[in-house]
């Protein structure tokens, strides 16, 4: 099974899985994916929710910090910022793309571009991840 595959199949019956993300690529320089914009993925005005683009973000900084780890170390998001610059319609479907601008021993720093179907900027979410080194 390729990684992508493989890391597609972890996210099964998590938050992941929930939001319906697809992922597309995964190395250690970049993880793509989709996310198809559902009714119950957004706001009153038909448009993705600002908490649903996060997590998707979130999910592809964590995916990229966790292929460029130690084996058996962990990893938490400690920070993140996140611009909104447009919106994304119910019945489309944004794409996003992580790539790393840090990647340390002990943080790794990720930025994800999420593109509407127009290939429109949706949002830019930079994060930090922790990487906690594999216990004893």
């Amino acid at each position: 099974m390729d990684l992508t595959k493989a890391i597609q199949h972890k996210l099964e019956g998590l938050l992941p899985e929930l939001l319906g993300i697809q992922l597309e690529e995964v190395t250690q320089d970049k993880v793509r994916a989709t996310l198809a914009v559902r009714p119950e993925l957004c706001t009153g005005g038909k448009v993705l929710h600002g908490g649903a683009i996060m997590a998707f973000a979130d999910t592809l900084g964590a995916i990229g910090t966790i292929v460029n780890m130690p084996q058996g170390a962990s990893t938490a998001t400690i920070e993140s910022k996140t611009n909104f610059i447009g919106g994304a319609a119910e019945g489309s479907v944004v794409a996003g793309e992580a790539t790393p601008v840090h990647k340390g021993r002990t943080t790794q720093v990720w930025q994800t571009r999420v593109t509407g179907g127009d290939g429109k900027l949706v949002a830019l979410v930079t994060q930090t991840q922790i990487v906690k080194a594999p216990k004893a």
